[in-house]
Parts: structure tokens; C-alpha cells; sequence
């Protein structure tokens, strides 16, 4: 059985040719996973706000202002939001 992280969503990025970049981090902005996605691909699936991160899928974050930024990102989702939520 994989092994999973809670991850919240920290970060969305809008790119000129209809892709989104999705960042999810664990709530203490060590780690996170980074995927693109179409337009047409999140109005049919919208990010929620936590979603469930194999850790073999994570990746350290480097920055230490960024996972400062990370950690409380990941704090004001959780606090406003259910993991399920679409946002």
C-alpha cells in the first residue's frame, strides 16, 4: 500500500495557452507536489483543497521564504475550507 500526504492547495498559476499550475504542500510547507492541468481539464474536475499525495510524489521545497509562504497558505485553506471543497 502507497503511502499518502495530506496536502492543501497553496498555489495556482494561469500560463497563456489554457494550463494551470496546481501546487498542493503539506501543511508545513516542506514538501509539494507541482502539476499542470488544462482549463477544459479543471472545469471538468476542480481542484478541492486537499487532496491525498503519494510521498514518493513529493518534492523538498528548497526556498525557505517559499515554504514559509507554503506553510501559512496551507494554514489559511484549512482553516476556510474542507479538504473535499472545490476552490
Amino acid at each position: 500500500m502507497t503511502e499518502t500526504v495530506q496536502c492543501w492547495l497553496v498555489e495556482r498559476d494561469y500560463w497563456d495557452k489554457n494550463l494551470v499550475t496546481l501546487v498542493y504542500a503539506t501543511p508545513d510547507g516542506e514538501r509539494a507536489q507541482t502539476s499542470q492541468r488544462s482549463t477544459t481539464m479543471l472545469r471538468q474536475q476542480p481542484p478541492t483543497a486537499a487532496t491525498e499525495v503519494p510521498v514518493e510524489d513529493l518534492e523538498p521545497v528548497a526556498d525557505d521564504d517559499e515554504r514559509e509562504r507554503y506553510a501559512r497558505e496551507a494554514e489559511r485553506v484549512r482553516e476556510q475550507f474542507a479538504p473535499d471543497d472545490e476552490i
